[in-house]
């Protein structure tokens, strides 16, 4: 029998690319779908093809008692909803499958993230044990590791820092648009300067940063009131007060998590892995990008590191350490909206055979977000 799912959230910018990701693989051939909405209830549901049981309309996202007839509930409605929603619909008595795209849940003892090309034994470890929460991971932790996880499974790692370079659509489709709304008016502001060809490099470059200073409120409204169009920002996220920010704290806590490392419920009582990170945001429209450093608990050939991490999943694409593959193959541009997660740069470096250097790219809209939950639904059916 057909898993009866319910989607929520199915039309923000996580939500749609999850309906394009589950219309090309055909998932809605093999469920009953009935989408939710908080705001356009009782109006006509999407069509989807090969989707031929699902209801024509769209039902209420706040109706817990309609909630409570789906086997598996796929969110991407955001934070807001999941603490709203969960706890009454879970106190109700509804014991089926919740799938989620928001953080709230996230390190829940009784919550699994899930990354299935790279914990799927921890997946089926905890739905042998009846846990029924599985929540997508943070957008850069999942990237890092569909890109590097060859390395943790084989248990080499001692220690991990990465520098992250986290685009604009970390932040949502408003963060996009601020972005290229700012690139625009810096053109705006020296389009006749460019224009001609005496004018002085150093004058446009004053202008340009005249304007990135000018920048009203309103206009860098999504990034605090600074300006990303080409700027970078140091800091993502909540400030810990303790030097660090809610996603760099997100690095080392998730990562353990994914691998189900310091899981007592999992019955892993191993050391966690000291994992550092530094966040940073850049002006780029999609696309997480990573600089890893790893010290390795023992000295392993650099050519057989090489093999592990080509050969560790269908989608990671080994790209040799050189000027013209690491430029042409490296970069958000080339990856943006594909599933490959490019790892590159791999080197050992100058403080030892046990320090190895690396740098990835991932589409933070699709494995860092999209992809594991509609993965999820597969595992489930399974």
């Amino acid at each position: 029998m057909a898993l009866r799912v319910g989607l929520v959230g199915w039309r923000g910018m996580v939500g749609s690319v999850l309906m394009q990701r589950m219309s090309a693989e055909r998932d809605f051939d093999t469920i009953e779908t009935t989408f939710f909405s908080t705001s356009s209830a009782g109006k006509a549901a999407p069509e989807i093809e090969g989707c031929k049981t699902y209801d024509p309309i769209l039902q209420d996202g706040n109706d817990v008692a309609k909630l409570k007839g789906m086997d598996v509930i796929i969110t991407c409605q955001g934070g807001d909803y999941t603490k709203t929603i969960y706890k009454p619909l879970r106190e109700a008595g509804w014991k089926g499958h919740w799938i989620d795209a928001s953080k709230i849940l996230r390190m829940n003892d009784d919550a699994i993230i899930i990354l299935d090309p790279i914990n799927m034994p921890v997946i089926k470890n905890a739905l042998a044990k009846g846990i029924k929460d599985w929540i997508g991971g943070n957008c850069t932790v999942s990237c890092m590791l569909m890109g590097v996880g060859a390395l943790y499974k084989a248990g080499l790692v001692e220690w991990m820092q990465t520098s992250t370079y986290q685009a604009a659509s970390g932040g949502g489709a408003p963060n996009m648009r601020e972005l290229l709304t700012q690139y625009g008016a810096l053109y705006a502001e020296v389009k006749d300067l460019l224009n001609d060809p005496a004018s002085a490099i150093l004058e446009i470059d004053r202008k340009v940063t005249a304007k990135q200073n000018a920048f009203t409120s309103e206009e860098a409204a999504n990034f605090r009131g600074i300006p990303l169009g080409g700027n970078l920002i140091p800091w993502i996220d909540a400030d810990r007060e303790d030097g660090t920010s809610l996603e760099e704290w997100k690095g080392g806590a998730e990562t353990n998590k994914i691998m189900g490392i310091a899981n007592k419920i999992l019955g892993s009582n191993e050391a966690p892995i000291p994992i550092d990170s530094t966040c940073i945001r850049v002006g780029a429209m999609r696309c997480h990008s990573q600089s890893l450093t790893f010290k390795l608990k023992k000295n392993v050939p650099l050519a057989d590191i090489e093999q592990m991490i080509a050969n560790d999943n269908e989608w990671v694409k080994f790209v040799p350490n050189n000027r013209i593959d690491s430029e042409k193959q490296l970069t958000p541009a080339v990856v943006s909206g594909t599933m490959n997660i490019p790892v590159g740069r791999v080197r050992k470096l100058a403080m030892g055979p046990q320090y190895l250097g690396a740098f990835t790219v991932g589409d933070q809209l699709l494995w860092g977000a999209a992809e594991p939950l509609r993965r999820m639904l597969r595992v489930l059916q399974a």
